[in-house]
């Protein structure tokens, strides 16, 4: 059934409601996370399965021990702030691991119980929610297309790509081996590998890649885990080589936000990319982040 058709639908169900109890059915589909179990797709619990796959293999924070730059970043923040990695851990299940004291959303101000404040939580992952945002509402069809995931890291975006969109091949580059050896436990256990690829390499040493790419993928990739001038010649980088007209970049946070941060960088985005406008209303399900789809920017090479 079409969209238009399940519209008219819904519509004729709604008109053979009880008035009195119609505010509430509509508060009911708005609100109740009832629904969310109906609209869990194969694609979906395959996610979930491989999110499950990955918890087993790193630390509660996703962090390894030698990102010593993101965690001293982490650490530097203007407000408390620590990392819980939105591909494997979703509300519900930080909910639980509070309920545990395994996790914690507070922090204490004052050595007392009572007095607490709530924790930032940063993210170097999509959850799936946003995963089927930025493939479902962001990015067009992209049959025959090569998506480039800089900085893949667990490769969410690559297996939501895989699962998600006809994307003809998804190339992760990804520094760290670690990361590199896990996306490649994924891809070689689901039965990935026919479109998935996974380079371990600094991009900057792949930039034949970045040039090829019809949409490049930017998550947190450079702020977090790069001293400011190594982050100035690796958006330098970016910007000599991703120039293939009507390519898309996707970037968290916004390009402004990023470059606005880095004092002499000299790339004149406004010549080089236009923003293009996105609609963040989409239902997704209850649990969604709404700010965090805010964070996500679509750009099209002029």
């Amino acid at each position: 059934m079409n969209f238009w058709d399940s519209k008219a639908e819904i519509q004729q169900l709604l008109s053979r409601v009880d008035p009195k109890d119609l505010p509430r059915l509509l508060d009911w589909m708005k609100n109740s996370d009832e629904l969310d179990d109906v609209l869990v797709d194969n694609q979906t619990v395959i996610l979930q399965s491989i999110s499950e796959d990955l918890r087993g293999s790193l630390p509660l924070d996703a962090m390894l021990p030698c990102e010593t730059t993101a965690i001293q970043r982490t650490r530097q923040q203007s407000h408390p702030t620590v990392h819980v990695d939105s591909f494997l851990y979703d509300e519900e299940l930080v909910d639980r691991l509070c309920d545990e004291r395994k996790m914690s959303r507070n922090y204490c101000l004052s050595c007392s119980s009572h007095s607490t404040a709530p924790l930032e939580f940063i993210s170097h992952s999509f959850s799936i929610p946003e995963l089927r945002f930025l493939f479902h509402n962001v990015l067009p069809d992209l049959t025959g297309k090569l998506l480039v995931d800089v900085g893949s890291r667990l490769g969410a975006v690559l297996y939501g790509g895989y699962l998600y969109s006809s994307a003809l091949r998804l190339v992760g580059v990804e520094l760290n081996e670690e990361f590199v050896r896990l996306q490649n436990m994924v891809v070689e256990k689901y039965g990935l590998s026919d479109r998935i690829q996974v380079v371990h390499a600094d991009v900057s040493c792949r930039l034949h890649l970045v040039q090829e790419s019809d949409v490049l993928i930017m998550n947190n990739v450079f702020q977090f885990f790069m001293e400011p001038r190594d982050q100035i010649l690796a958006w330098q980088s970016i910007r000599n080589s991703f120039c293939k007209k009507g390519a898309l970049l996707v970037t968290v946070p916004s390009l402004e936000h990023s470059l606005s941060e880095l004092q002499g960088a000299g790339i004149d985005a406004g010549s080089w990319l236009e923003e293009l406008p996105l609609d963040y209303d989409v239902y997704l399900g209850t649990d969604t982040d709404r700010d965090a789809l805010r964070d996500i920017h679509l750009y099209r090479v002029l």
